[in-house]
């Protein structure tokens, strides 16, 4: 068990990864080891890793839960007769899928990890805005993509709004309520995070609807629980002192 209090026990719904046969790395027209890099990689950065490091605290356990992948600018496929089909999504999060098996493959593949990913983000920048808005949201329905999230710092210079949420209805995603907080906040619920992600003044935060606040941030969440870990280890030391001398 963790500092957090959540075991990290596989749950019985998590699919189980089935290969179907080698890839053909040699063959492929990329190197999933090194994708091909991202013309705004450092003006996407600070926000990319933002929500990542969230998501990470949120739902991985820094990455120990064994049944939730999450992912930044790495390959995605979905052709499986071709593999040189794919698309790089900024992040992309699965729940009840088996990330020690995806991981090894270098690729994740929808069709051997038992299903898409559940919500895929993307953050606005120059060269990829028309990619975010017109192309990807085809190639994410068609894989199956349950939500699709757009987060522009800029206010919506490049993705004509701040922040858009999608849910996918029969095929072809339907916009997500968006709200406007009295201190200026943007809020769109997810029901896959059960979260609602926010807009504020440019930076991504996420609320918690079931308590009523935003959550920390991803360095303050892992100092947090450093300190209480360091804290249990101070405790433990004292008490078998206390046990050698009596």
């Amino acid at each position: 068990m963790t500092a957090t209090g959540t075991a990290l026990l596989i749950p019985p719904a998590m699919i189980p990864y089935q290969r179907m046969g080698e890839i053909d790395y040699a063959g492929l027209d990329y190197n999933p080891d090194d994708p091909e890099p991202m013309p705004d990689a450092m003006e996407q950065e600070p926000v990319v890793q933002e929500i990542q490091g969230i998501l990470s605290s949120r739902f991985t356990d820094f990455g120990r839960r064994p049944d939730v992948f999450l992912s930044s600018n790495t390959i995605l496929c979905y052709d499986p007769s071709n593999l040189n089909v794919r698309v790089q999504p900024d992040i992309y999060l699965a729940f009840g899928v088996d990330q020690g098996a995806i991981r090894p493959r270098r690729i994740y593949l929808p069709w051997e990890a038992g299903k898409p990913p559940d919500l895929a983000l993307e953050v606005a920048s120059p060269t990829t805005n028309r990619q975010d808005v017109v192309a990807k949201p085809r190639i994410y329905a068609t894989i199956g993509i349950p939500e699709y999230w757009r987060f522009d710092p800029t206010g919506g210079d490049y993705h004509g709004q701040p922040l858009l949420g999608e849910r996918l209805v029969n095929g072809d995603y339907q916009p997500i309520e968006l709200t406007t907080e009295p201190d200026g906040i943007l809020k769109s619920y997810s029901t896959v995070l059960g979260l609602a992600l926010c807009w504020d003044e440019g930076w991504p935060r996420l609320y918690d609807p079931a308590t009523g606040t935003y959550l920390e941030n991803w360095r303050q969440e892992r100092a947090r629980l450093v300190e209480a870990e360091s804290r249990i280890q101070e405790l433990e030391a004292e008490l078998r002192r206390r046990q050698s001398e009596s």
